[in-house]
This record gives C-alpha cells, structure tokens and sequence, in this order.
C-alpha cells in the first residue's frame, strides 16, 4: 500500500513538473474562522443554541430545550434596538427563581450592569417565574453592542451530585425600545 501510494505521488509530481502543465487550482475552503457569525440580536431565547455566542459568561447548557441554569455571576452581549442610543431601552430578563434555591437560600438579590449604568437589584424570596424589567439610560446603549453583566448576591454551591455554581432559570433575556 505504501509503495501505491507513492507511486501515485511521484507520478503526480512528474506531471506537474512538464512545461506547460499546472497543478490543480485550489479551491477556498471556509474555516472556522472564517464562518459567517450570525448579528448580534437584541432578544435571546436561551434554548436557542444559535444565540449561545452571546451568553458570554455564566449560563450552562440548555436544559430540557427551554432554559439554562446560570452561575452567581453572568453576562449577555446584545445588540441596542435601534434608536435606543437616544430613547434609552427596557431590559428585560425572564427568569425561574427554582425552589431549592429559596429553600436552601431562603432568597436572591439580583443586580445588573451595562457599562456604567447600575440598575436597581430586586430580591426574590419565593420560588416562582418573574421577569426583572428597568430602564437603561440612552447613554448606556451607544455602538452597536451591548454587555449587560448580572450578579446574584449569593447562589448553591457546587455539590456532590451537581458540580456547577447554581444562580437562577433563565428563559429569555433582552433589550426593547421604550
């Protein structure tokens, strides 16, 4: 097999080596690197493993096809609906405060950020769905993204079952236009 093969390779580079004979052209293949990336979106749905890119910190995978557990500490890249750099914008997150989270913790402060603009903290203490909704300042919404960066005052350490740091559910987070 060996001997076929470089057989076949020398006769290759035989033929190449007459005048007038020319190697195949290449052909541009795609990498990685080069792969399309899909735009930045103001809306990501957590299940939607197209969006994952912009779940820069903090989110695990996705769970049952709608949600993903976060981390104490994580952060979405969006991009600012249009205009909102001089209407400013709501932040929305729709979140699942789980029930051994409340009962171990007995409750949960969260805070955003985006950049220089601190946002009111809401504290959860019972388990349930809820959306944490405010207002972010034009100001904060200038270029073409965003990173909005959540933190929880406190969430399930790692155990022996599940090794991962347990915040909150999320389902859905993103910015509209006021």
């Amino acid at each position: 097999m060996r001997r076929l093969i470089l057989s076949v390779l020398t006769l290759y580079g035989a033929s190449t080596s007459f005048v007038g004979c020319r190697a195949p052209e290449s052909v541009p293949v795609e990498t990685i690197e080069e792969a399309p990336v899909a735009p930045l979106a103001p809306m990501v749905h957590a299940a939607d493993p197209n969006a994952a890119f912009q779940l820069v910190k903090g989110f695990y995978e996705i769970e049952q096809n709608a949600w993903r557990w976060t981390a104490r500490e994580f952060a979405v890249t969006l991009r600012p609906p249009a205009r909102a750099d001089e209407k400013g914008a709501i932040l929305r997150l729709k979140l699942t405060v789980p029930e051994p989270v409340i009962a171990k913790l007995k409750s949960v402060r969260l805070s955003a950020r985006l950049g220089d603009a601190v946002l009111d903290p809401e504290t959860y203490s019972k388990p349930g769905e809820y959306i944490y909704a405010r207002d972010v300042p034009a100001t904060a919404l200038a270029g073409d993204a965003v990173t909005v960066e959540f933190a929880l005052d406190k969430a399930l350490p790692p155990g022996e079952v599940d090794q991962r740091e347990l915040g909150i559910v999320v389902t859905s987070v993103g910015l509209e236009l006021k």
